[in-house]
């Protein structure tokens, strides 16, 4: 049957084996325990090494090019404004210690690699795999491909042994992280992750509880009041708003329905007996304020609530606004009536406090009535309406000047080094997601395109990568021996131990940021998971974005400078 599929369909027409590997790759992922799970990238690769293996096609490597170079810049792009945030100085701390590990980790495998006698194939895929970083795959074996020296077929081996020794590295360095930072790393630091992370989200005002749930508590709320208390009867909506706001509240009168007629909104509109009055507030400070006792019984007035409300995302560019707290944005004029539902940075929910920073490029979700949101979203920054429509004149401009500043190499000792158009296409993204966040309305790339060229790129490289290497596979696992996942798990537990005692020891992070920094130091996805599991709170996320984006950039590359340390 394989046989048959082979030579009348796989071989004639492998793009079709790529899409199979690609859906199985993704139902391979799916596999977990708990919140460790292999994940579609390390699905996609043993799909492909093992339809390789039992079909013996092999691919275009153009093809294989495109779709990493496409990821490549992809991720530069989500990642750019965080990681040049990183090199001011509140995120130096969560930076250094990304660079620290970054480090230690490409010295411990170059050594090892120097130690054992592995070759560039080997050297770059123990990187790869025991640091998470699956772009380290792509970038080495271009930088294997411009070696001198070397005959296609010694080419080919090498660049055939990166995905195998990724791939026998990759899962266990993946579980070790996870494993260390959400129950080892805690403990030794003499910390409860649980009760930790709980004190330090009621001292930042940040929410707790699990994040895959829900709240069934809205803090905003709109409700109607028909006024019969004599007390507020012959004061403007302005007065009542400002006194409010003198007390500490956040309370807005934004319509009025007076004789069976809605008002138009007018801030000088005198209150007047038997109106009835859209109030919209924080929750808490409608509690305190007491409306019954103050305005007057509760009224049902669907017309009246049912006004035209708008949830408006706005990319923060205003020199004024940046660098504010959420507290000192709250108690701006622009913001009467406005509320902050979410912020997101680097294209994750960021789950903020009222002492957060606002940094350019955050994303800011305003809701409240429309004639208040467009003018407060101005006042911030760039009003970003949905679209699903991708730029691809920034994208491929993008794609095209990182591939040329990419293809300039300099000779040291006889080897070429230089970007390579896969790393020229990290930069550029990394500068056009940079302008992105200061001018955003060029280069839009919504959420799906972005996961499309991130992660089905990634996905769509290594299933390639797979069914390349996968004839080799056995000879070059024999070639490796098993020793390699030893090894790669010691070269996994080093680099975090060094980050570890480095931001505790020196730097002085409190232990549940430093989760989050260190497992984004080294690029785990499945550690943050694992450690917001077990602190049953978002607060080590704080920590993640930052040393991310740093990682994120660094071992991609390592990627490039191993296999020149080791040729």
């Amino acid at each position: 049957m394989v046989d048959w599929l082979t030579d009348h369909i796989f071989k004639p027409y492998p793009e079709l084996l790529i899409f199979l590997t690609v859906a199985v790759g993704f139902l391979v992922g799916r596999l977990h325990w708990r919140a460790i799970g292999l994940g579609a990238v390390t699905g996609c690769l043993i799909a492909g090494l093992f339809a390789g293996w039992a079909t013996n096609v092999s691919v275009n490597g153009t093809v294989k090019s495109v779709f990493f170079i496409m990821f490549l810049f992809a991720l530069g792009y989500k990642v750019g404004p965080q990681f040049f945030r990183g090199l001011k100085k509140d995120g130096l701390p969560q930076a250094a210690v990304a660079l620290v590990v970054c480090v230690t980790g490409l010295l411990v495998c170059y050594g090892f690699a120097e130690m054992l006698g592995y070759g560039t194939g080997l050297g770059a895929g123990l990187l790869g795999g025991a640091l998470t970083q699956s772009a380290v795959i792509g970038v080495a074996q271009d930088a294997i491909g411009n070696l001198p020296g070397l005959t296609p077929h010694e080419i080919s081996a090498q660049q055939n042994l990166v995905p195998v020794a990724y791939a026998v590295t990759y899962p266990l360095g993946t579980i070790l992280c996870a494993i260390l930072l959400a129950n080892i790393a805690p403990r030794l630091l003499k910390s409860d992750l649980k009760r930790d992370s709980a004190a330090l989200a009621k001292e930042l005002d940040v929410p707790s509880g699990n994040p895959d749930l829900g709240e069934g508590y809205y803090e905003v709320v709109l409700r109607a009041f028909t006024v019969t208390v004599p007390g507020i009867v012959g004061r403007t909506i302005e007065d009542f708003e400002q006194q409010q706001k003198q007390l500490g509240r956040r309370i807005y009168l934004t319509r009025i329905r007076r004789d069976g007629v809605i008002l138009d909104h007018d801030q000088q509109t005198v209150i007047a007996d038997g109106d009835v009055l859209a109030v919209s507030a924080l929750r808490q400070d409608l509690v305190s304020f007491d409306p019954v006792g103050h305005i007057g019984p509760e009224s049902d007035d669907v017309q009246l609530l049912g006004y035209q409300t708008e949830t408006l995302h706005v990319v923060v560019s205003e020199k004024e606004q940046i660098g504010r707290t959420v507290a000192q944005l709250r108690a701006e004029p622009l913001m009467v009536g406005v509320f902050i539902e979410k912020i997101y940075r680097s294209g994750s929910e960021f789950p903020y406090r009222l002492n957060s920073t606002i940094d350019r490029g955050d994303t800011l979700v305003l809701t409240g009535p429309k004639r208040l949101v467009d003018p407060a979203g101005q006042a911030i920054g760039k009003p970003v309406p949905t679209s699903f429509a991708t730029d691809m004149i920034w994208v491929g401009l993008g794609i095209f000047l990182g591939g040329c500043i990419g293809i300039p190499a300099l000779t040291a000792g006889g080897v070429p080094i230089s970007l390579s158009t896969s790393g020229g296409a990290l930069i550029m993204g990394l500068v056009f997601g940079w302008i992105r966040g200061r001018y955003p309305t060029y280069g839009n790339v919504p959420p799906g395109a972005q996961w499309f060229m991130d992660t089905l790129g990634l996905c769509m490289f290594v299933a390639i990568v797979g069914i390349n290497a996968g004839p080799g596979f056995s000879s070059g696992l024999a070639t490796a021996g098993w020793s390699l996942l030893l090894w790669g798990a010691v070269a996994t537990v080093i680099p975090l131990i060094v980050g570890l005692l480095f931001g505790h020891y020196v730097l002085k992070i409190r232990t549940p940021i430093l989760m989050g920094v260190v497992a984004g130091s080294q690029t785990t996805t499945a550690a943050i998971g694992a450690i917001g599991e077990a602190a049953e709170s978002q607060v080590p996320t704080l920590g993640y974005t930052i040393p991310y984006a740093v990682g994120n950039v660094l071992l991609t590359i390592w990627g490039a400078i191993i296999v020149a340390l080791l040729a």
